[in-house]
């Protein structure tokens, strides 16, 4: 269900964006999601499909950019990829770590198209 509620974010930001746009037709949304935020793609797909009719996002489809973790050492400033099970920095082994990258979700693009006689209204 957490993926319901990521939809759900991504619909209602997409539509406020679009909406200032008279006839506008959402084709694309480009979604940033780190490798440590806990969202499965397809998903938060099935879930958009679903909560997208009726809406000028409909049929609209979500591309994904996932961002690779990242850790900075405290102790000894090297920045490292981490382990699948340690987090320690690889060179001096301490356990002062910062989270730099891999935490991301936003919403990055919209590609948008414009029904010509809507534009002529305006």
């Amino acid at each position: 269900m957490h993926e319901l509620s990521v939809a759900e974010a991504l619909l209602d930001l997409t539509l406020e964006h679009a909406g200032a746009t008279p006839g506008a037709r959402v084709t694309t949304v480009q979604v940033v999601i780190g490798q440590l935020a806990s969202v499965v793609d397809d998903s938060v797909q099935f879930y958009w499909d679903e909560i997208s009719r009726g809406t000028p996002a409909e049929g609209a489809r979500l591309q994904f950019r996932r961002v690779a973790a990242r850790l900075h050492c405290e102790a000894c400033g090297h920045d490292y990829a981490p382990g699948a099970e340690v987090l320690a920095c690889p060179r001096c082994d301490s356990a002062q770590v910062r989270l730099t990258a891999g935490d991301e979700f936003y919403l990055e693009a919209l590609e948008v198209t414009t029904d010509p006689a809507q534009e002529a209204t305006r």
